[in-house]
């Protein structure tokens, strides 16, 4: 009887888990739409963005090429509650937080050394098929950048 019980609890869990994931636009496979963006001179290019369910949390997976065309990789896995969470892999920030903004929408910040280094907002279409990111940065030498990545739903 209470192997019963503890599969049925993890069934539950499981697909609660899943179902949850289907409700939030943002969990998905996102390829970067270069036309549609634009990004300062040497800036790093996220190529491929992919959200998934993590147990309770959400996994953040990024791929990319960075200002001199190397490529990058980095995971985040946390909530989606205004809290850092750490990074890996990322040199330039160590610590990610989300904050869900409305429905489409999350604010983010990304630290380094507990010091605010770039922030901005995700914003999912209505229709679900695209997302803009909007970030402000400070680059390697201190400047303030700017730029506006749309990614394509895969």
């Amino acid at each position: 009887m209470k192997a019963k019980v503890i599969v049925l609890t993890l069934v539950v869990f499981f697909l609660s888990a899943v179902v949850c994931s289907a409700d939030n636009p943002h969990m998905g496979t996102w390829k970067l739409n270069e036309a549609k963006s634009k990004f300062a001179a040497g800036a790093t290019k996220n190529n491929t963005v992919v959200y998934e369910a993590a147990g309770n949390d959400i996994k953040v997976t990024v791929d990319g090429v960075d200002g001199s065309g190397a490529a990058v990789h980095s995971e985040w896995t946390g909530k989606f509650d205004g809290k850092d969470y750490p990074v890996i892999g990322d040199p330039s920030f160590d610590a990610r937080s989300y904050t869900v903004i409305d429905d489409r929408t999350l604010g983010f910040n990304f630290k380094k050394g507990g010091k605010l280094k770039a922030s901005g907002r995700i914003e999912v279409s209505t229709d679900g098929k695209s997302r803009t990111v909007t970030m402000r940065a400070i680059d390697a030498k201190g400047k303030k950048v700017k730029s506006a990545a749309v990614y394509d739903k895969q």
